[in-house]
Formats: structure tokens, sequence, C-alpha cells
């Protein structure tokens, strides 16, 4: 019988931590949420910058998946602050992601300049799926490089991108011209790239 028990208690324990892994997994840290909860969701979070160390430490580290849960209230908190963040007059912006307030997640809000009105989206768990050939040129800034733009000239034209939505569904479309760009820019981040990788890249490929 204490052999019994003993497996019983073992079993459970498993299936705990499993559970626990699954929901660091998929949602928040434990650190993240204490971040996000902070403050009510109206409230701009700090935009983290590539002239302090830590925060360019946290910027080239690649963000990970996130559950799409519309009864999640922390990721419904974290939304509104990001899109707030990026919205703010110490901050604004065309596009924001997560990791650059700190929240290593696949979250970026994109404005959306092929639509009417240009609004804003957010977009869960975004990847590119295909690059057109045809490059464009566009001078790029960024929320995390204080006081600084550059022109890029290999950002595709068109791209083909996959994501999320916060009702969980899944979606495909093709984007063009300069919100390609942004999507480009935002994506990037997620995956621990800036656009002065691809400047660098740049001047290297004109020296050779």
């Amino acid at each position: 019988m204490k052999q019994i028990i003993f497996s019983i208690l073992i079993t459970t324990l498993a299936l705990a931590c499993s559970s626990t892994k699954s929901v660091v997994k998929n949602g928040f840290s434990k650190e993240e949420r204490s971040l996000i909860m902070h403050a009510d969701s109206l409230t701009p979070m700090r935009v983290y910058k590539i002239t302090k160390k830590s925060d360019s430490l946290l910027l080239r580290t690649k963000s990970t998946y996130i559950k799409p849960n519309p009864n999640d209230a922390v990721l419904q908190s974290f939304v509104k602050r990001l899109y707030a963040t990026v919205r703010d007059s110490m901050s604004l912006g065309v596009g924001i992601a997560a990791p650059q307030v700190g929240i290593l997640k696949n979250i970026i809000w994109v404005q959306r300049f092929d639509k009417e009105n240009f609004p804003f989206e957010v977009y869960l768990n975004p990847k590119i799926i295909e690059y057109s050939n045809k490059k464009q040129t566009f001078r790029e800034g960024c929320l995390s490089i204080p006081n600084r733009t550059d022109t890029l000239n290999n950002r595709a034209f068109s791209i083909k991108i996959e994501y999320d939505t916060m009702n969980a569904e899944h979606k495909t479309e093709t984007v063009e011209s300069f919100t390609s760009v942004i999507f480009q820019h935002e994506i990037d981040h997620l995956n621990g790239i800036l656009y002065l990788d691809h400047l660098a890249k740049e001047v290297r490929d004109t020296k050779k």
C-alpha cells in the first residue's frame, strides 16, 4: 500500500511540474507578470535602449512563443501597455516589439499604412515565411536606438507573414511597401536583431 501511495504522489508531482513548465513556456514568467501588472493598462512601459548594457543584452535575446488566449488578463493588460508605450509622446513610433519593454515574448504592434486611417494592429507569434526578391530603400529609426536614423537598401518590398490574433485565430497575409518594412523591423526584434545589423551587412557587402 505504501508503495502504491508513493507512486501516486510521484505521478501527481510530475504532472504538477509539467503543468508549471507549460505556463512558463506558453505564457509569461513570474518576473514578466510582475513587470506588466506593476501599473494599470494605460500606463506606458520603459523602453529598453542599447545605450544601457543590461538593456542591450536583453534586446539581443530571442523572444519566445506566447499562447493566444483572449481570457488571459495579463496578456490583455500587456498588449494595452505596449500600445500605450508606442503612442506615448516620449517614444512615439510606428511599431514596437515586446522585447523593447523587457518582455521576451513574440508580440508586436504595427501601424498599417496600407489600410484606411492607418490603424495600429497587434500580432502574436508573427513570422515571415516568404520574402520577395525585389528590394526597397527606406530610412529607419528605432525607439531602442536613440537619436539615430539610417537608410537601409535591403528590405524586401513584399513579405508573406503568418501570425496569431488575440482571439486565437491563425492567419496568413501578404504585406508590401513601407508597412512591410515595419513588420520586418519589428519581427527582427523578436529574433534579437536590430536594424544596425542590416546596415553593417550592407557596408560589408559594399566593401567586397
